[in-house]
């Protein structure tokens, strides 16, 4: 049976998207699949797992040499599981940027697309069979796009991420704004986790040179929250760094509403990239960078050392 996961520490697309295309292959495609986790799915995605009552796929810390994989929502092996080039990789769909370091067995298919969110390509692939969807497909779907484009707000959102978003909201009877609101609210609703879980819970690997960086972004409508927990978070940084392998931590504090980021600044290192890559004069330790929602179009491309 081919598994289907997306990226390490899941979150909405990267649950919701695996349990999609895993139903695509298996009912529409005559493929048995199943979705796995590389992760528990953060708060966002519980809550969408739980409204529509879908069951929390298993969570697999590896895969097996020469199992079939498909993989949703990254293209980046330091995202997937030690092991991933040993796998069966029968296919790739994915939004992001093409990392690079994945090897396979022969040809695949791999699509990647400019758009916010890995369940608005998945429907774009299905074609007419997108209209044989179950309520709870199109819920996870919708749950994807909202939460990838942080209901329209991110930069990232294109106009076909929308329309998709608005005619599966009206097929489901469902208000986006009242939907979209008790998606953050859950996703804001840090409380049950230690500082190292919430620097670990949105975060990718990247290198800025020879600089080794664990990029997290907690997007939130109560940024108060956390940043009433900023001097153990930055406290806690260094020890996260130094058991993942990275030179630093940089967690920025995604204000949904107010659609600006608060990067955290516990050292000299940290001020440097920050005021080199946006611009910025940095004197305590936070600095807010209006306008900036999106680790994938406004932090990830303009990181310098």
């Amino acid at each position: 049976m081919i598994q289907v996961f997306g990226h390490k520490a899941p979150d909405t697309d990267s649950t919701g998207s695996p349990l999609i295309w895993a139903w695509y292959l298996t009912e529409v495609k005559g493929t048995p699949a199943r979705a796995v986790l590389l992760g528990q799915p953060n708060t966002e995605a519980a809550f969408v797992l739980k409204r529509w009552g879908v069951d929390q796929p298993d969570i697999i810390g590896d895969v097996e040499p020469g199992a079939p994989v498909v993989i949703v929502d990254t293209n980046n092996p330091a995202e997937l599981p030690a092991s991933i080039n040993q796998a069966d990789i029968r296919a790739i769909i994915d939004h992001h940027k093409l990392t690079g370091g994945i090897e396979t067995k022969s040809p695949i298919d791999i699509t990647i697309r400019p758009l916010a969110c890995t369940a608005t390509l998945m429907h774009d692939l299905m074609g007419a069979d997108a209209a044989r969807m179950p309520e709870w497909v199109k819920a996870m779907m919708l749950s994807c796009i909202l939460s990838d484009t942080l209901a329209f707000r991110s930069p990232t959102t294109t106009d076909h991420d929308r329309a998709l978003a608005e005619r599966l909201a009206k097929e489901l009877d469902l208000s986006i704004s009242d939907y979209a609101g008790e998606m953050f609210a859950a996703k804001s609703d840090v409380s049950a986790f230690s500082d190292a879980e919430l620097l670990r819970m949105d975060s990718k690997e990247y290198k800025v040179g020879d600089v080794g960086l664990r990029v997290s972004v907690l997007e939130t409508t109560a940024p108060n929250v956390v940043m009433d927990r900023k001097t153990s978070l930055m406290a806690a940084m260094p020890q996260v760094a130094a058991e993942d392998g990275a030179d630093e931590v940089l967690l920025f504090v995604v204000d949904i509403l107010r659609e600006e980021a608060t990067l955290l600044v516990p050292n000299d290192t940290v001020k440097r990239i920050a005021e080199k890559s946006f611009g910025v004069s940095v004197s305590g330790d936070q600095v807010v960078l209006p306008g900036v929602m999106s680790r994938k179009k406004q932090i990830i491309p303009v990181l310098a050392a």
